[in-house]
């Protein structure tokens, strides 16, 4: 192997200094297409880390592009890993304590940090920074992070209809799902809201509530739950 490319690789190891060990180290690779993240954390007990943690962002030529702080980074270590203090863990982007995507649809990545379990039913929940073009960084931005913290597990994108779509759900038997249009300098709207109610096992009914022309339109169907089951599948 070059020297030269030996070092490269090891750089962002490096480059966090003598504080490494004696902590909890994981590498994210690819964790987007333009992005890595080294994790720092301090508290493991068995399969899970928690508590206060760092992770450093770094392009693919392993320069620093920003440290996020987390005062919960919850951390489950993959199937046969061991957790290991002064070791760089490999973690797969599909762990989830980092998720990069562009959630404002501006054309540049965006960066989720996981921050514990304030989410529906104790799920998941993350604090979300949105690339600043001014500022050249990215900044936390409070309505992605409470839309990244109050719903069941991170909401999704979807770029091609330019929507947020988050998830909740009541107890067995009520599912909700609300959908955000995102209004460049202005926000979030919210555009739909739909309850699955499966209360009556026979069957599943459906409210959907949908902005059209800035007016909310209401409709309600009822489905065999065997046939609704079957169609979602």
């Amino acid at each position: 192997m070059n020297i030269l490319n030996k070092y490269r690789h090891l750089s962002a190891f490096l480059l966090l200094g003598p504080l490494c060990f004696g902590q909890y180290q994981f590498e994210v690779k690819n964790v987007s297409k333009s992005y890595d993240a080294i994790i720092r954390i301090e508290d493991c007990y068995d399969d899970r880390c928690g508590g206060k943690g760092t992770v450093d962002l770094f392009d693919h030529k392993n320069s620093k592009v920003q440290t996020f702080v987390s005062d919960d980074l919850v951390i489950y270590a993959g199937q046969g890993q061991k957790l290991t203090q002064g070791k760089l863990i490999p973690l797969s982007k599909d762990q989830r304590a980092v998720i990069i995507d562009d959630f404002n649809f501006d054309g540049t990545e965006d960066v989720a940090i996981r921050n514990g379990n304030m989410g529906n039913y104790s799920s998941a929940s993350y604090d979300v920074y949105v690339f600043n073009s001014t500022r050249m960084a990215f900044v936390k931005s409070k309505e992605l992070t409470d839309l990244g913290s109050n719903g069941f597990n991170f909401f999704e994108t979807d770029a091609k209809r330019k929507r947020l779509i988050s998830y909740g759900k009541s107890g067995c038997c009520r599912i909700f799902t609300t959908e955000y249009a995102v209004i460049p300098n202005k926000g979030l709207d919210t555009v739909l809201e739909k309850e699955e109610d499966m209360t009556n096992e026979d069957q599943v009914k459906v409210i959907t509530k949908e902005k059209l022309n800035n007016k909310w339109i209401t409709k309600t169907k009822v489905y065999p739950a065997d046939q609704y089951n079957r169609n979602k599948k």
